[in-house]
């Protein structure tokens, strides 16, 4: 089985020892993914909504590199500060997943990555 590194110039670069995806075999795991809009250099931070929003945007860019899209996702991570902002989390999430959505688990957390409202992380399978 090869171990392909996948990098998008799309979405945010790494900020410290880690790939923003990795494809082993037909399965690409790509890491947590925060509101940075890497076109202009900018958190986007004015709600969970917008922050939601580009989240996926940056996920997608990863996936898109590596010849997929939201259609291969099998499972996603979702890390938040707060549990109540899950409902308005999910709507802006369920955008992206109308038909048959993968598996998923929503966590809690005291503090993320430049402290962000809202990390996401997801697992692809190449069809």
């Amino acid at each position: 089985m090869t171990k392909t590194i996948v990098t998008s110039d799309q979405a945010p670069a790494p900020i410290g020892p880690y790939s923003q995806a990795v494809k082993a075999g037909n399965t690409l795991y790509v890491s947590g993914q925060i509101p940075f809009d890497q076109l202009t250099g900018e958190m986007i931070n004015e709600n969970i909504t917008e922050e939601t929003h580009q989240v996926m945007k940056n996920l997608e860019a990863v996936l898109s590199e590596a010849g997929m899209g939201f259609k291969n996702v099998v499972k996603c991570s979702i890390f938040i500060k707060d549990m109540n902002q899950f409902g308005t989390i999910n709507e802006a999430y369920g955008m992206y997943f109308k038909e048959n959505p993968p598996a998923r688990e929503t966590v809690e957390v005291a503090r993320l990555p430049k402290d962000v409202n809202v990390e996401i992380s997801c697992i692809a399978v190449d069809l």
